[in-house]
């Protein structure tokens, strides 16, 4: 949260995120294993793919998620795999980030965490994306997710920090449900998920 919301508001928003993350991974804990094990099978161990990512004011921590890509030479969408593939399109693969939410690394809602080296790349205005906790699903992701240009996502994410409600949230979380459902904005033309980050004057 933003230092403008209020202390309560704030300490609500991490008992639900504790609460719902701790539940989703008990109930979640068969399928997850089910998933482990076609992971395995389709490109080995690691099963799970972990990146140090920015969160809350920058401070850094580790992402964890499914792997969805061989390892080896080539670019993200020729490594990419069809259980991967699937995967990504069904948003399984972030299944693990309840690990990252319950721990608070990240929160269910909040812009989504980005490469650290596009730090030095944000502009003021959209650097402002990291007053908050990183989050599963956020406001760019149920108004167009990767099919969105930079301009537009960066924007988004400044609207929620600025605009963040406990209904806010549950909207967006059910608009995700249904985003996935329909597979919405898997990835920008012609790229497996975004193109590059080049900066704000790029």
């Amino acid at each position: 949260m933003t230092r403008k919301h209020s202390i309560g508001a704030r300490a609500l928003k991490r008992s639900v995120d504790i609460v719902a993350s701790a539940v989703s991974l008990a109930v979640a804990a068969v399928p997850m294993a089910i998933l482990a094990a076609l992971v395995r099978r389709d490109v080995g161990t690691p099963v799970l793919f972990r990146q140090t990512r920015p969160g809350r004011d920058a401070r850094p921590f580790d992402l964890i998620k499914f792997r969805t890509m061989r390892h080896g030479e080539g670019d993200d969408e020729e490594r990419l795999t069809d259980l991967g593939r699937f995967l990504r399109s069904t948003s399984l693969d972030e299944l693990p980030e309840l690990w990252n939410v319950l721990r608070g690394d990240m929160s269910l809602v909040g812009p989504r965490p980005l490469l650290t080296r596009y730090l030095p790349l944000y502009s003021p205005r959209q650097a402002r994306r990291h007053e908050v906790r990183p989050g599963l699903t956020g406001l760019a992701q149920v108004e167009g997710r990767n099919a969105l240009d930079w301009e537009e996502r960066f924007e988004l994410d400044v609207r929620y920090v600025d605009t963040w409600s406990f209904f806010g949230d549950v909207t967006i979380i059910v608009r995700t449900v249904w985003s996935v459902l329909r597979r919405d904005g898997i990835s920008a033309e012609g790229h497996a998920t975004m193109p590059e980050f080049r900066g704000a004057d790029a």
